[in-house]
């Protein structure tokens, strides 16, 4: 699992840093999270192909998580795509890109699907082979939305000298690995663990920008591997945190700790700070295992 942050700072864009964006690589499916001005710019700096994107994920109808998204569904069709894409968002997010589509008269190449989103319980809205993803139902001044990524587990490995030892035919092979017990020609019953090894652990990430401190996320991202929590405010600005319903780095460190996280990486700085190090700082008061977020900073788990 690889992680690239895109852009990471609150607000306004400046000339170092970018709003929300960010590519999660699982499984061999590339997702794309929110989308803040100058996303296009960015996966181009980190050599992310445009073309393995089909599923984007939007939090919530704020500019610096959104404004980049027309001109990214438009430069996929300059580049001639026909793949399918799909766009998960607040309910809205289909009337207002059609609506810009429709004024420019640039209609895409390829079929572009809404999944609205505005249930205000967590729900799952892509799952596959690989990959479930769910809604972690968050608190800001519009309906907002984090997402958990799951990966589903690998069928199981073959010991191929415990398989020989038993004499199993190869057509037994798939569903030896896919769980089941095997019932050889006397009528003795191998169970599968004799048979198989574990496949590697699954990993999961848990994305939550923006959001006022919510106890109310942590069964639902309960034990997940990384976590991503937007960290807008130091302590000295708890007011503003509280009054703007975003969070302090301290607070998401204290989720990070109830939830039983593994790794907690901050992001979503208000651009007020000279830097990010007094983020992990405060964080770690509370909480071990911090990374900073930073536009172009990747991590792989």
């Amino acid at each position: 699992m690889k992680l690239t942050i895109l852009g990471c700072y609150a607000a306004t864009p400046r000339t170092l840093t970018n709003p929300t964006s960010q590519v999660l690589e699982i499984k061999n499916r590339l997702f794309l999270i929110d989308c803040g001005e100058g996303t296009q710019v960015q996966l181009r700096k980190n050599k992310i192909k445009f073309s393995k994107i089909n599923h984007i994920f939007i939090s919530h109808l704020h500019g610096d998580h959104l404004y980049g998204l027309i001109g990214t569904i438009s430069t996929f069709s300059l580049l001639g795509r026909t793949t399918d894409l799909h766009i998960y968002g607040p309910k809205g997010i289909k009337e207002l890109i059609l609506l810009q589509l429709k004024l420019t008269e640039s209609w895409t190449t390829y079929s572009l699907f809404f999944h609205e989103l505005e249930s205000k319980e967590s729900e799952v809205i892509f799952e596959d082979k690989k990959v479930i993803v769910k809604t972690i139902p968050l608190k800001h001044r519009v309906y907002t939305n984090g997402f958990l990524f799951q990966e589903k587990p690998d069928e199981r490995k073959l010991d191929i000298e415990a398989v020989q030892h038993y004499d199993i035919h190869v057509a037994y092979y798939q569903k030896i690995k896919n769980g089941s017990d095997i019932k050889l020609d006397d009528g003795t019953v191998v169970e599968n663990k004799k048979l198989t090894f574990d496949p590697p652990p699954t990993k999961s990430y848990a994305f939550c920008s923006d959001t006022v401190y919510n106890e109310e996320i942590i069964p639902i991202i309960q034990n997940t591997d990384i976590l991503y929590h937007e960290s807008t405010f130091l302590e000295s600005e708890a007011r503003l945190a509280e009054k703007t319903l975003h969070s302090t780095a301290k607070e998401a460190a204290n989720i990070a700790l109830k939830a039983n996280i593994k790794q907690l990486i901050l992001g979503h700085y208000s651009t007020r700070y000279d830097g990010i190090e007094r983020f992990k700082e405060e964080a770690e008061t509370v909480f071990p295992n911090v990374l900073l977020g930073d536009d172009g900073r990747s991590f792989e788990f």
